[in-house]
């Protein structure tokens, strides 16, 4: 049974964040979850006979979180309390 360790980048700024992004990865197949608030990696631990490291990514995305090669959905990052709001409300012209 191969476990593999891989890790994903995803935006957050708090430890209600990480707690939310840690909640959303941990799906069937997956053993183990960290995300690091100062790096912004999530570092997943998973069995790739049962599930993908995209399929990871796609949980934490409707979660509200942009990852790098995803961005979450306006209306699931606005549900997001006040303290998680990570994109910036300024917009360059």
């Amino acid at each position: 049974k191969t476990i593999i360790t891989d890790s994903l980048f995803v935006r957050g700024v708090c430890n209600s964040c990480k707690e939310r992004i840690e909640n959303a990865a941990l799906i069937k197949g997956v053993k183990k979850v960290s995300w690091n608030k100062k790096t912004q990696y999530l570092t997943v631990i998973y069995k790739p006979s049962k599930v993908s490291l995209e399929k990871v990514e796609d949980e934490v995305v409707l979660a509200g979180h942009d990852t790098k090669n995803k961005t979450a959905l306006d209306e699931n990052y606005n549900k997001l309390p006040d303290c998680c709001a990570y994109r910036s409300g300024i917009e360059l012209h």
